[in-house]
């Protein structure tokens, strides 16, 4: 009996490092897919998690994207340069901004997305009918394991 855990945990081992390898790559080739434009990849990062949340604090985006404040600042600093970033005073906290995308940001977002889907599109369509309803399938699952 103990062997057949050890084997099921061996395989489910297997399966974890290359579920993860396989996203790992297929998410840097698909932010890959993006028009040529000025933004870096954490500046579109950042205008991503501000599109997603609708608006957040300058610290609260910073801990979001997982980078120390300055950094975030510099960040920020270029979006509102680009004017895809706008920021409004907190309105219980007058010490603190709230950072939300303008309209013109939602419209990159909308376009980068695009470019993604597109991209994404074009190669799923490669595949037989049968796969893609493999990977339909995969990502239901993936969606429930992501929510655990």
């Amino acid at each position: 009996m103990e062997r057949s855990v050890t084997t099921e945990r061996a395989t489910a081992d297997d399966l974890a490092a290359t579920l993860r390898d396989a996203i790992t790559r297929l998410n840097r080739r698909v932010r890959q897919a993006r028009p040529v434009g000025d933004l870096t990849f954490s500046q579109l990062s950042a205008l991503t998690s501000l599109q997603l949340a609708g608006a957040l604090t300058p610290r609260e985006l910073a801990d979001v994207e997982r980078v120390q404040p300055p950094t975030m600042t510099k960040i920020v600093g270029k979006l509102e340069e680009l004017g895809l970033v706008v920021r409004t005073p907190h309105p219980t906290d007058g010490r603190q901004v709230i950072l939300a995308p303008t309209e013109q940001g939602r419209t990159v977002y909308a376009q980068f997305e695009r470019a993604r889907n597109e991209w994404l599109a074009r190669h799923l369509a490669d595949l037989s009918p049968s796969d893609r309803d493999t990977l339909a399938r995969a990502a239901e699952i993936m969606q429930q394991v992501a929510k655990a």
